[in-house]
């Protein structure tokens, strides 16, 4: 898959696109974990979830937020990263103006991230959070949260506690119109060692009970365990 540059706030943004063979096909984003800790792009949640959507009949992209990689800026501590995700979206927008909705995934930091964008893009359907760290980043724009989705974590995540995302995920119940469905991979770490394949199994499993997204499934969808 070339590498590709588009546009952001900063400068040139490092990404990685796929363009659906599918007429006017739904658009993917995803997020990559925190660039403080090594986050980039190709983190290997990120690649998966970018090669979920891939699967499933999307065009999708992935990106290195300001100061990874060859992305230019510096690290922002996530203000000038919701700009980036914002300028990614408007690029794939541009190049597909007849595409019917977007979904959001997002790792950790890109979870957090992807959250935000939510709350500014009326087009965007559909979230996948994985490991949202509701310890570290407040999470209270969600108000009301706009679009349903899935929350997932590691069962053994010792860097996202259960309790924050069970609070989280309690407060976002609490709203009506929308359904967040809760989810934990069992013996998982943060990172999903050994255990990837169960992640985006559940998502596979998720994106088939949500609606339009069940539409867009192009080969073997797997179903959670």
């Amino acid at each position: 898959m070339p590498e590709i540059m588009i546009p952001g706030p900063e400068g040139r943004m490092e990404a990685r696109y796929h363009h659906s063979a599918t007429p006017n096909a739904p658009l993917a984003l995803v997020l990559h974990p925190n660039p403080e800790h090594g986050g980039t792009m190709n983190n290997k949640i990120s690649y998966m979830m970018f090669q979920t959507m891939k699967e499933r009949g999307f065009s999708v992209l992935r990106f290195n937020f300001r100061g990874v990689g060859k992305s230019q800026g510096i690290h922002d501590r996530g203000e000038g990263e919701l700009s980036d995700a914002a300028s990614a979206l408007d690029w794939m927008q541009d190049l597909n103006p007849n595409a019917p909705y977007v979904w959001i995934s997002g790792f950790n930091f890109g979870a957090w991230i992807g959250m935000q964008l939510l709350m500014r893009r009326p087009e965007i359907e559909g979230f996948i959070s994985v490991a949202p760290p509701a310890n570290l980043y407040d999470f209270s724009f969600l108000a009301p949260c706009p679009s349903s989705g899935l929350i997932i974590r590691g069962e053994r995540d010792d860097i996202v506690p259960q309790e924050p995302v069970d609070k989280l995920v309690e407060k976002l119940h609490l709203q009506k119109g929308i359904d967040i469905d809760q989810r934990t991979v069992s013996g998982a770490n943060h990172f999903f060692h050994e255990k990837t394949e169960d992640l985006m199994a559940h998502i596979h499993d998720h994106m088939n009970n949500a609606g339009n997204a069940g539409r867009e499934v192009s080969v073997n969808v797997k179903k959670a365990a």
